[in-house]
């Protein structure tokens, strides 16, 4: 999964393994960063009333793809690495888009300081 920001955008690019496990074919997400609302590194919260469809899930190692919550739609791809990027929208498709990225913190600080946003 590559991260970039550019023209005021978030682009999230999605390799064919990530995309396969996510059910996901569409094209890269791209999120304005004016839409975005919340920027944490924190676990999100996750139940097991969670409506998956389509994506995968296996407890412990891997959760992907659209998930249907109490909190409105959802797109998640993590792993057990548990280092969380969580973003919060408004106007878009999803609600939240929940990853597990190596540099979480790093990419929350990015996006931050490009939305000049204070969480």
């Amino acid at each position: 999964m590559q991260l970039s920001i550019s023209n005021d955008q978030l682009k999230i690019d999605l390799d064919w393994a990530e995309r396969f496990w996510a059910f996901y074919y569409n094209a890269d997400l791209y999120i304005p960063l004016s839409h975005i609302t919340k920027v944490t590194t924190e676990e999100p919260p996750s139940s097991w009333t969670d409506v998956r469809l389509p994506g995968t899930f296996f407890p412990g190692i891997i959760k992907a793809g659209t998930y249907y919550t109490d909190r409105g739609k959802e797109f998640w791809y993590t792993t057990r690495s548990g280092q969380y990027l969580v973003l919060e929208l408004e106007n878009e498709f999803y609600k939240k888009i929940v990853l597990t990225l190596e540099q979480s913190q790093v990419w929350a600080e990015r996006i931050q300081q490009h939305n000049g946003k204070a969480f």
